[in-house]
């Protein structure tokens, strides 16, 4: 904060340099690298789904059929649109609880990992699954970073309400 003493500055976030508009876009950019990422992965998944190893008989949690993974994506990218338009009202903790949810379509993947073989999958498709793994994080920790500081990206007058009438 301009003006103020020395040691306030070093102990409060430095929320100046990442307002809200700027935020905005890099929200924009890594959901749309995000999803971008998410639709190859995902339609490699559904489309090569008997290239991709599979737990064995007596794993504790069965593999997802193609169609449940289909039908993830469209629920992982809605939640996704949701926090986004949440993000855009200016709904931070709701938008960041949404985010969150939808961070766990990129983060998932990394139950590829769990089952024997995964790791002898060709390069192209590790590399967009471990994109995607990379997005979802990514995703997952601007939503804690919004979370946290819901209260300085919420703009004062919204905050308080509509003035009451006269």
């Amino acid at each position: 904060m301009p003006g103020a003493p020395p040691s306030d500055r070093r102990t409060r976030p430095n929320l100046e340099r990442v307002s809200y508009l700027r935020a905005t876009r890099m929200l924009c950019w890594l959901l749309g690298i995000a999803m971008l990422v998410s639709v190859v992965h995902y339609v490699d998944n559904y489309v090569n789904y008997d290239d991709y190893p599979v737990p064995g008989p007596d794993a504790a949690v069965p593999a997802p059929s193609a169609r449940l993974i289909a039908v993830a994506w469209f629920v992982f990218t809605a939640v996704g649109i949701v926090g986004l338009l949440l993000w855009l009202r200016r709904h931070i903790t709701s938008a960041a609880i949404a985010l969150t949810g939808y961070s766990l379509s990129g983060l998932i993947g990394i139950a590829h990992y769990t089952v024997p073989g995964a790791g002898d999958m060709v390069w192209w498709r590790q590399l967009h699954v471990v994109t995607d793994i990379a997005c979802g994080a990514a995703v997952f920790g601007f939503a804690l970073w919004a979370a946290k500081n819901s209260s300085e990206l919420i703009p004062p007058a919204a905050k308080h309400g509509p003035p009451p009438h006269a």
